[in-house]
C-alpha cells in the first residue's frame, strides 16, 4: 500500500495551524488516514496543534455524518437525489415568497461559513437570489461590536487591528482566553508560546475575567470583573488617561478625541469601581503600567462582546489604543495586508438601514440580530417569516433562547438546511443537503488571513477524494441557484469555481502580478507549507475608508451610548451572574461526537464559588436547577475557586438529549445548554448583539 504525506491547514477554528497528514492507499482506490501532526515546516504555527486538528479523521469517518441529500418524513429521513432536492427547495421558497413576499423566506448562517471558503465564495450566489432582509448569521452571537466599531472609527467593518503579540511589551485581555480559543479575531497558532515569550522578554501578561481562566492562570496579573461591567473598567482607564496626562500623540489624522476627552471625564475610576468591583487604586495602576510600557496592547474579545454595552466596550478599547500611541504601532495593534485582501476589495459596509419588523433592531451589513429570529417567526402579520434556510449552523444551541426558537422552528412552513448532521436545530428541517467533509476539498482562509498576527498565506488541497455522488458545498448553492431561477425566470450571472476566484484575487492583491512575489494559486501550490509574508506593519493610515479618510475617534453613535450606560443602576451584590466559558477540545456545538474530543471527566458543569454554594446549602457534584427569566435547565455544580463569588460559569454548544438529533456520541454526554438560559431581550441595544453574558440566575437544589 502506498503512503503518501500531505501537507495543508486545519480549518477547524480560527488559528490555522499547518498540518501534516499521511495517508495510505486501499486496494478499492480510496485514502486512509494514519496520522495527523503538526507541521514543523509551517512557519506560521511551528509544529503546533491542538486536540481539535487530530479530530479531523474522526469527522471523516464519523457514521452519523451525513453523506447524501435526505428528506424528512415525519420521524424518518429519507434519501433524495441532488436535483429532485434542488427543484423541492425552489419550488417551496418560491411559493411561500409568492404568497408572503420575499422577506417571508430568512436564512440563517453558522460561524463554520468563515471556515469553508466555497460558502464564502458562493452562498449569495443562491441566498442573494431570495432578496429577503431576514437574513441572520452568528455574527451577532459573538463578534458584531467589532465590527461596527471599525465601521464607525476605521470605515470598514473588517479593518480590525490586531494585537502585534510577538513584540509588545504589554498585553490587557478583558473577556478573551486564547489558551483555549487558539486566538479569536486574532489568528494565533501557538499562542502559549508566544505569551510566555512575551513575558521571558521582561514583558507583562493582564487578564480581566470572572473566571481564573487558562490564560489568566498563567498571567502576571489577574482581576476579577463583575460580569457585564467591563465598560466601567475601560472608562475608568481611558479617564485615567486622559486626566493624568498619559496618553501619547498619534501618526494618525484623528478627529474628535477632544470630544472624547469631554465625554468622559465624569467616568472617574472612583466612580467607576463600584460597578466592576475592581479598586480604584488598582484602575489607576493599570492605567499607569499600560501607559507606561514602550509597546502595549489592549485586546478584548467575546467576553466584552457579548454583554448590554458591548459595543462600547470595543469602542473603548480601540480609543485606549490610540490614546496610548499603540494603534497602527508596532508592538501595538495593527491592521494587516493580506494577499487577498477583502478590505480592498469590498465596500465598507452599511448600518441600520433597515430594522426588524416586530423588535425595531439594527441591520448591519445586511443582516438582523439573531436575537430576533425567534420572535420574527412567531409573531404573525406581513412579513412573518414562515421558511428559514440555515448553513452550517446550530441556533437551537447557540443563540438565545433556544427553547423560544425550537417552539419557533416547530411552526415553520418549510425548512432546509446545509449541513453534516441531524442536530438540535436540523432535526426541524424538511431537507438536509449535505456538503464533502473537511479533509475532501480545497481550501484558502479569507477570512483568518485577515486577523493573523503574521501576514500569511497557503492553499490547502484536499487530502481524501470526493466520494462519489458528493457536492462540494459551492456547487450545492451553484444547484440551488440554478433551480430558483429556472422556477422564478430569474437570470443568473456566470460564476467560477472558489479556486479560480482566489487565483483572482491572489494576483489582484498586494503580493501578485504587480509585485516580486507574483502569487496565484499554482505559486501557493509549490509552497505546501505555505508562505510567510512578514510581520505586521503600521498601514492604518493608508488603509482607512472613512469619508474624512481620518481615524474617526468620536462617532456620534457611540458618544450617544454613554448615557445609556450612565443611567443604568449599580449592580446587584446578591444577584448570581451567569458566564459561558471555553474549552480547547470543543468548538462551539458541533465537536461533540468524536470520542477523543470528550473522553475524560466531564466538563460541562457549572463552575461556581464555593462560598456561593455554602451560602445556598449546596456541595460540590450536586445536581442543581438554575433558573433565569426565560427558562430552567438541571445540571451537576463543581466548586471552583477560580471563579469570582457571585458568579456562575457554564459551557456553550451542550444540550444534546434533545428529541431526534441523531448524534451518538454527543448524545451520551449531553449536558445542558446555557443557551436555554440566555435571554434574547437581554442584548446590546446599540448594535442588537446577544448579551449572553452577564444574565441574572438563581441556583437551587435539584
Amino acid at each position: 500500500m502506498t503512503k503518501t504525506l500531505h501537507h495543508r491547514a486545519c480549518h477547524l477554528c480560527e488559528a490555522i495551524c499547518g498540518l501534516s497528514i499521511e495517508t495510505e492507499d486501499q486496494a478499492d482506490g480510496s485514502r486512509r488516514i494514519l496520522s495527523i501532526k503538526g507541521d514543523a515546516l509551517d512557519s506560521f504555527s511551528r509544529g503546533h496543534i491542538c486536540p481539535k486538528a487530530v479530530a479531523l479523521q474522526d469527522i471523516q469517518n464519523d457514521p452519523d455524518r451525513i453523506r447524501r441529500p435526505l428528506r424528512r418524513a415525519g420521524d424518518e429521513w429519507l434519501p433524495i437525489d441532488w436535483d429532485e432536492a434542488f427543484a423541492l427547495v425552489a419550488e417551496r421558497l418560491a411559493d411561500i415568497q409568492a404568497r408572503h413576499g420575499n422577506d417571508a423566506v430568512a436564512v440563517y448562517q453558522g460561524n463554520p461559513s468563515v471556515h469553508n471558503y466555497g460558502l464564502m465564495t458562493h452562498s449569495n450566489y443562491f441566498l442573494g437570489l431570495l432578496k429577503t432582509r431576514g437574513r441572520f448569521s452568528a455574527t451577532s452571537v459573538d463578534q458584531l461590536p467589532h465590527h461596527l466599531v471599525s465601521h464607525q472609527m476605521y470605515g470598514h467593518g473588517l479593518l480590525i487591528p490586531i494585537p502585534d503579540i510577538d513584540h509588545t511589551g504589554f498585553m490587557l485581555i478583558l473577556g478573551g482566553n486564547p489558551l483555549a480559543s487558539n486566538g479569536s479575531i486574532m489568528t494565533v497558532p501557538d499562542v502559549e508560546k508566544r505569551l510566555k515569550a512575551l513575558q521571558a522578554r521582561a514583558g507583562r501578561l493582564v487578564v480581566v475575567d470572572p473566571r481564573r481562566s487558562e490564560t489568566a492562570a498563567m498571567a502576571d496579573q489577574h482581576l476579577f470583573i463583575r460580569p457585564g461591567q467591563d465598560v466601567a473598567l475601560l472608562l475608568g482607564l481611558l479617564s485615567t488617561l486622559f486626566e493624568e496626562g498619559l496618553g501619547r500623540a498619534s501618526h494618525l489624522q484623528v478627529n474628535g478625541l477632544e470630544q472624547v476627552r469631554a465625554a468622559v471625564v465624569g467616568f472617574t475610576p472612583e466612580s467607576m469601581s463600584a460597578r466592576c468591583g475592581i479598586p480604584a487604586e488598582v484602575i489607576r495602576q493599570l492605567a499607569r503600567d499600560f501607559a507606561a510600557a514602550e509597546r502595549a496592547v489592549c485586546y478584548g474579545r467575546m467576553g466584552v462582546s457579548t454583554q448590554a454595552f458591548g459595543t462600547l466596550c470595543q469602542w473603548l478599547i480601540q480609543l485606549i489604543n490610540l490614546v496610548t500611541g499603540n494603534l497602527d504601532q508596532v508592538g501595538g495593534v495593527l491592521c494587516t495586508e493580506p494577499a487577498v485582501d477583502l478590505v480592498a476589495a469590498t465596500s465598507g459596509g452599511h448600518f441600520n438601514r433597515w430594522q426588524s419588523r416586530v423588535s425595531g433592531l439594527p441591520e448591519y451589513g445586511g443582516e438582523l440580530p439573531v436575537a430576533a429570529l425567534a420572535e420574527e417567526m412567531l409573531t404573525s402579520g406581513e412579513g412573518q417569516v414562515r421558511a428559514l434556510v440555515t448553513v452550517a449552523g446550530n441556533p437551537v444551541l447557540s443563540t438565545p433562547n433556544g427553547r423560544q426558537l425550537e417552539q419557533a422552528l416547530d411552526g415553520l412552513e418549510f425548512m432546509v438546511s446545509i449541513d453534516l448532521y441531524i442536530n438540535e436545530t436540523t432535526r426541524y428541517a424538511d431537507l438536509i443537503l449535505p456538503p464533502t467533509a473537511p479533509l475532501e476539498h480545497d481550501h484558502y482562509d479569507t477570512t483568518f488571513n485577515l486577523f493573523a498576527v503574521r501576514n500569511v498565506t497557503r492553499f490547502n488541497e484536499a487530502v481524501l477524494a470526493r466520494p462519489e455522488g458528493a457536492l462540494h458545498d459551492w456547487e450545492i448553492f451553484v444547484g440551488l441557484a440554478r433551480a430558483f431561477a429556472a422556477r422564478t425566470g430569474m437570470s443568473l450571472k456566470p460564476t467560477l469555481a472558489p479556486e479560480q476566484m482566489i487565483d483572482l484575487g491572489l494576483r489582484a492583491g498586494p503580493y501578485g502580478d504587480r509585485s516580486g512575489l507574483q502569487l496565484s494559486v499554482a505559486r501557493l501550490r509549490e509552497h505546501p507549507h505555505g508562505i510567510d509574508l512578514g510581520p505586521l506593519k503600521p498601514n492604518l493610515g493608508g488603509r482607512l475608508k472613512t469619508a474624512s479618510g481620518q481615524v474617526e475617534a468620536a462617532p456620534s453613535l457611540l458618544l450617544g451610548d454613554l448615557a445609556r450606560f450612565a443611567a443604568q443602576p449599580l449592580p446587584d451584590d446578591g444577584q448570581l451572574m451567569l458566564i459561558g466559558r471555553r474549552h480547547v477540545r470543543s468548538n462551539n456545538s458541533w465537536m461533540h461526537n468524536y470520542h477523543r474530543l470528550v473522553k475524560g471527566k466531564p466538563r460541562h458543569q457549572l463552575l461556581m464559588h464555593p462560598q456561593d454554594l455554602e451560602a445556598r446549602g449546596l456541595t460540590d457534584g450536586q445536581r442543581v436547577k438554575v433558573r433565569s427569566r426565560v427558562g430552567v435547565i438541571e445540571v451537576e455544580v463543581g466548586a471552583s475557586e477560580d471563579m469570582m463569588p457571585g458568579v456562575v460559569s457554564l459551557p456553550h454548544g451542550w444540550g444534546h438529549a434533545r428529541p431526534g438529533v441523531r448524534l451518538g456520541i454527543a448524545r451520551e454526554q449531553p449536558g445542558s445548554s446555557v443557551n436555554d438560559l440566555t435571554d434574547e431581550r437581554h442584548l446590546d441595544a446599540l448594535s442588537g448583539n446577544a448579551a449572553l453574558n452577564g444574565v441574572p440566575v438563581e441556583v437551587v437544589a435539584a
